[in-house]
């Protein structure tokens, strides 16, 4: 295998770690009845065993060369992650103030939304801007529905956005695997 075909697979296998934990978090955030309840567990173990299956990838192209680290990237990645920490920390604060915790899913949704921009082209993966699309839309769809109706925002963001990083999670295996 070559080592470009290696990088993919790995990196394939790092998606599917990541964004499969992530996926699972996500849907344990909202307090929903059955059967709803029972689906956002499915999707959770789902989650999980994809993100179980990306480690596997990831751990068995390992030892394989992959070439240098490119430490600026590393750096660049670092900054991008500790500024959407840091941006979703400072709004939860401030939403937890002003007394409207209950769409703190709504801000933390939309702050990961946007942070697949800026780590599309760092990654080398075009498809992370739909992806940040979506969740931006999806942060928008719980703030809208939290503030016109009785549905909690957090069962909105919570379900929609475990689902996109379920898919893309899945997507980044299936790739790593036919690699």
């Amino acid at each position: 295998m070559s080592v470009e075909a290696v990088r993919l697979r790995r990196q394939g296998g790092l998606g599917a770690l990541y964004l499969g934990i992530f996926a699972t978090v996500w849907f344990s955030v909202p307090a929903a009845e059955q059967p709803l309840r029972g689906v956002l567990v499915a999707g959770s173990v789902a989650a999980l065993l994809t993100a179980v299956g990306g480690g596997i990838v990831t751990a068995r192209s390992r030892g394989a060369d992959t070439g240098p680290r490119d430490r600026a990237a590393d750096r660049r990645y670092l900054l991008i992650v500790v500024a959407e920490f840091a941006a979703a920390a400072l709004g939860a604060v401030v939403l937890a103030a002003a007394g409207w915790s209950e769409f703190t899913p709504a801000l933390v949704c939309a702050v990961v939304g946007l942070h697949f921009f800026p780590l599309a082209p760092l990654l080398g993966d075009p498809l992370l801007r739909p992806l940040g699309v979506a969740m931006c839309a999806v942060a928008l769809a719980g703030l809208v529905t939290g503030l016109a109706t009785g549905v909690s925002a957090g069962l909105v963001v919570g379900t929609g956005a475990g689902v996109l990083l379920l898919g893309y999670a899945l997507r980044s295996l299936l790739r790593a695997l036919r690699g």
